[in-house]
């Protein structure tokens, strides 16, 4: 009883999900079962989103030719982007936590009239922005569209 799961170095900086408490043995395994879990999604994002985020897009495959005992260096793309804050394709570079937050703001709107219990109600889905549209696009997701 009152075990204390300490998985939260398993768990990305970007999560903020803090040790939680747990009050029987079997939920433990859960918690580092979805710590892990989110670790991964976040892991795989940020491979995908690489192109958007001020992360190195060639690190998987210069890994592969450098020398293990020298240290890395930063590719040429990287370099621009750090230096310019932009993509190769002209938008502003993101971290992890502000291309999710720019994501986060897309909403789909209900409205509804208030004349009465059945008034009429429509939904309004903004367009994409440039940068959440090239986020989509890397997922190979299409945007959400508005019924």
């Amino acid at each position: 009883m009152g075990q204390f799961c300490r998985a939260s170095k398993l768990k990305g900086l970007d999560l903020l999900i803090r040790p939680i408490r747990h009050r029987t043995e079997e939920r433990v395994p859960a918690h580092i079962f979805l710590c892990l879990l989110a670790y991964y999604v976040e892991w795989h994002l940020r491979r995908v989103w690489a192109p958007l985020l001020f992360e190195d897009e060639e690190l998987p495959q210069e890994r592969r030719r450098r020398d293990p005992v020298l240290p890395a260096r930063s590719s040429e793309s990287a370099k621009a982007k750090k230096l310019t804050h932009q993509t190769a394709d002209g938008l502003p570079v993101q971290s992890f936590a502000t291309l999710l937050s720019d994501l986060a703001s897309r909403a789909r709107v209900t409205y509804s009239l208030k004349t009465d219990e059945s008034g009429p109600t429509f939904q309004q889905v903004p367009p994409p922005t440039p940068l959440q549209a090239k986020a989509y696009e890397l997922l190979n997701l299409l945007p959400v569209a508005g019924n």
